[in-house]
C-alpha cells in the first residue's frame, strides 16, 4: 500500500489543533514517531498534543526530554480532548493496542487518520496512510517531513532515528534496505548521535533487568528439533528481582539466538490480567498471521498479541498455534 502524499499534506494544512496517539505498551518506534510528528506539527504552527494510552516506560523515558507524552486518566481526562479538529493514530491500526485511546478515538469528532507501517490492522474509521513496505513508521514520518517541507532539526533527527534503529534491531532484521541506511544517514547529518541513542538503549540495564533474563533464559524450552523456543515471564519473577515490566524489552529476540532456532515466544504475566505475547521468526512463519489469531497484529518476522486465561492453557494455546504454523 503506498501513500497519497497530496491528500496527506492537504489535510494537514487545513487543520490546527492536532491530538496524536499510538499503542500501548509504546516502544521507541510509536514515541519516537509521534514526537517527530508533533516535531513537524510544531513547525507549521500547529497545536499538537500526544496522549497514550499507558505511560512511556521507564527506559524510553529519554527519548521525551520535555515530557511532551502524556497518559490517559493520569495526566489529562478524556473530556480535556474534545477540541482537536484533527486526530492520528501512528504505528498501529488496531483497536486492541490502543487500549483506554480507542473510547477517545470512537467518540470523537475530529478527522481521523492513520499513519502505519504493519500490515495487519482493523477499521478504525479513519483515513489510512499506510505503507507495509516501510521498516519502521519512523521511516514515514520522515517522508512526511519531505512532503511537508519541513525541516529536520536535531530534536526530530534523534526520535527518528531511535525509531527506525529499534524497529530493524538496530539495523540488522531483513526489513533493512539500503535505503534505510541512507536515511539513517540523513538524519545523523540532521544532528541525531547513534552513539548517544545507543547508550540510552542499550547500556543502562539495572541489575534487576539483569538478574530476570537469568531467571527467564533459565528456563527456555527448545522443541521441534530446536527450530521452536519458547519461554515465560510471571508476575513473581518481577517481584522476586525488583524489575519492571519494560524490563523484559527485547528478551524474545535473545532467544532467537540459539543456533538453529526458527521462531521464538515468549509471554509476559500483565498485572491486569492475563499476558502479552511476543512472536519471532527468521523462517517463512508469519508472525503477523500467528498474533491476528488471538486479536494482535505486527509484521511477518515480528508481532503481538494477548491472551487471557490461567497460565497453563493460554501457553497451550498459543504454543499448539505456533507448532500448527510451523508443520
Amino acid at each position: 500500500m503506498s501513500i497519497d502524499w497530496p491528500k496527506f499534506v492537504e489535510r494537514i494544512h487545513s487543520h490546527e489543533r492536532f491530538l496524536l496517539t499510538s499503542h500501548v505498551r509504546p516502544d521507541c518506534d510509536a514515541l519516537g514517531s509521534e514526537l517527530g510528528m508533533a516535531g513537524l506539527l510544531d513547525a507549521l504552527g500547529k497545536e499538537v498534543r500526544i496522549v497514550n494510552g499507558q505511560a512511556t516506560p521507564p527506559n524510553l523515558r529519554f527519548i521525551d526530554p520535555h515530557s511532551r507524552i502524556q497518559a490517559l486518566g493520569d495526566d489529562v481526562q478524556p473530556a480535556e480532548l474534545q477540541d482537536v479538529e484533527a486526530l492520528i493514530v501512528l504505528d498501529t491500526s488496531a483497536w486492541a493496542q490502543l487500549g483506554p485511546m480507542s473510547d477517545v478515538l470512537r467518540t470523537t469528532r475530529a478527522r481521523k487518520m492513520v499513519l502505519d507501517h504493519h500490515v495487519s490492522g482493523d477499521d478504525l474509521d479513519a483515513e489510512l496512510f499506510k505503507d507495509t513496505q516501510a521498516e519502521a513508521t519512523g521511516r514515514i514520518v520522515v517522508e512526511a517531513a519531505d512532503h511537508l517541507n519541513v525541516q529536520i532539526t536535531p530534536e526530530i533527527a534523534t526520535v527518528l532515528f531511535a525509531a527506525i534503529a529499534t524497529d530493524t534491531g538496530w539495523f540488522r532484521f531483513e526489513s533493512t534496505s539500503g535505503e534505510t541506511y541512507r536515511i539513517a544517514g540523513r538524519l545523523v547529518d540532521a544532528g541525531a548521535s547513534p552513539q548517544q541513542i545507543y547508550t540510552q538503549l542499550y547500556e543502562r540495564d539495572t541489575l534487576a533487568r539483569l538478574q530476570l533474563i537469568g531467571r527467564v533464559m533459565a528456563r527456555t524450552k527448545a522443541e521441534l528439533d530446536g527450530r521452536l523456543v519458547h519461554t515465560f515471564v510471571r508476575l513473581d519473577d518481577f517481584d522476586a528481582t525488583g524489575a519492571a515490566p519494560s524490563d523484559t524489552e527485547d528478551m524474545v529476540n535473545m532467544t532467537l539466538a540459539v543456533a538453529g532456532s526458527e521462531v521464538a515466544v515468549i509471554l509476559v504475566q500483565q498485572r491486569s490480567g492475563g499476558f502479552k505475547v511476543s512472536f519471532r521468526s527468521r523462517s517463512q512463519v508469519d508472525c503477523s498471521q500467528l498474533a491476528e489469531q488471538f486479536a494482535g497484529g505486527g509484521h511477518k518476522a515480528a508481532a503481538g498479541a494477548s491472551i487471557d486465561g490461567p497460565f497453563e492453557t493460554a501457553q497451550q494455546r498459543i504454543l499448539d498455534a505456533v507448532r500448527a504454523a510451523m508443520q
